[in-house]
C-alpha cells in the first residue's frame, strides 16, 4: 500500500501532476551518443544534391515545353502545307476540321484568300521543307518562328492560346543564339 500511495502522489519533477506520468529515469548524455557515421552523411548529401539537380532539370524542361501545344498546332499546319493539303491546313488555321459545311462563317479570311497566301502562288511557294525554330509567349498567344524551304527569311505565325487558331503574327522574334534556345 505504501508503494501505491507514493506512486499516486505528485512528485516535484512531475510538472503536470498527472498520476502515471513520469519522466524517464535513464537520460542519455553526450557520452552515450552514437558514433558519427560519415557514409550516412555522404549518402544524405548525395541524395539532396541529386534531388536539387533533378528539380532544376524538370523545371527547365517544363519551362522549355510551356508552348508545346501551340508549337504542335503550328507543326500540324505546316505539315499539311507540305503535303499540299490546303483544305486541311485551312481547317487547322481556323481550328475547324469541318469548315466545308459552313464556309460563310469564315468570310473575313476566306479559303480563296488563304489559297493566295499559303498556296503554290503565295509568298512561300510550294513548301517542301520547314522547321519550327522557336516560340515566344506574347499576351494571349504564342509567336512561332519557322524556317520554310531553307530560306533566311523566317515565317511567323501567331497561335491563340485559348482556341488554338492561327493568325499572321503582328511581331517578329529573334531566337538564333544558344541562349535563346536555352531560355526559349
Amino acid at each position: 500500500m505504501e508503494i501505491e500511495d507514493r506512486r499516486s502522489q505528485p512528485h516535484f519533477w512531475n510538472f503536470f501532476f498527472c498520476p502515471g506520468f513520469h519522466y524517464a529515469k535513464y537520460v542519455m548524455t553526450l557520452l552515450d551518443a552514437q558514433q558519427y557515421d560519415e557514409s550516412r552523411d555522404r549518402r544524405r548529401r548525395g541524395i539532396l544534391i541529386a534531388a536539387i539537380i533533378a528539380a532544376l532539370f524538370l523545371a527547365w524542361v517544363g519551362f522549355h515545353l510551356r508552348n508545346y501545344p501551340e508549337r504542335r498546332v503550328a507543326d500540324k499546319f505546316f505539315a499539311a502545307l507540305q503535303r499540299q493539303d490546303l483544305e486541311a491546313a485551312f481547317g487547322i488555321w481556323n481550328q475547324d476540321p469541318a469548315w466545308r459545311q459552313h464556309p460563310d462563317k469564315y468570310s473575313k479570311y476566306s479559303y480563296g484568300e488563304f489559297d493566295q497566301d499559303w498556296g503554290p502562288s503565295g509568298e512561300w511557294g510550294l513548301i517542301k521543307s520547314y522547321a519550327i525554330d522557336c516560340s515566344y509567349s506574347s499576351g494571349s498567344g504564342v509567336i512561332i518562328q519557322t524556317t520554310v524551304n531553307g530560306r533566311t527569311k523566317h515565317g511567323y505565325v501567331w497561335v491563340d492560346k485559348s482556341d488554338k487558331t492561327l493568325h499572321f503574327s503582328p511581331d517578329e522574334i529573334d531566337c538564333g543564339n544558344w541562349w535563346g534556345w536555352m531560355t526559349e
